[in-house]
């Protein structure tokens, strides 16, 4: 298994496919490293040899901010959505979906599983 960054890539999948296991690579992200790095996308990672697996981790370094770095700007993010009492930070801060969906139906997600509220029943309608 090829190392790049931190995380173990596996051997058998395409290395274009394969670079989409760090954190912060996806595929078009993925298909732009190999480019500037000079690599073929078909190649599966068992056959590259050490100068192109070199090369991938130099482009990924100097151009991309993957792994702790990335999940660490974003958790900063919210933090300071969060300190400065905005909608979307209270929205992060109470498990709710912060992006103006419904939540009186679906928001399961966010939302976590149903709890059931004793005593709600509807109405009984009038009979005569």
């Amino acid at each position: 298994m090829a190392r790049i960054v931190g995380v173990d890539i596996p051997d058998s999948k395409r290395i274009v496919v394969a670079l989409t296991y760090i954190y912060g690579i996806g595929r078009t992200s993925s298909e732009k490293i190999l480019k500037q790095a000079g690599v073929d996308e078909s190649i599966r990672v068992k056959d590259l040899s050490a100068d192109q697996i070199n090369r991938i981790r130099q482009t990924i370094e100097t151009g991309h901010r993957v792994e702790g770095a990335l999940r660490t700007e974003i958790a900063l993010g919210l933090k300071r959505l969060k300190d400065i009492g905005c909608y979307r930070g209270w929205r992060h801060r109470r498990g709710l979906p912060v992006r103006g969906q419904r939540t009186r139906t679906n928001a399961r997600t966010r939302k976590g599983p149903k709890k059931t509220v004793a005593g709600k029943k509807k109405k009984a309608g009038k009979k005569g």
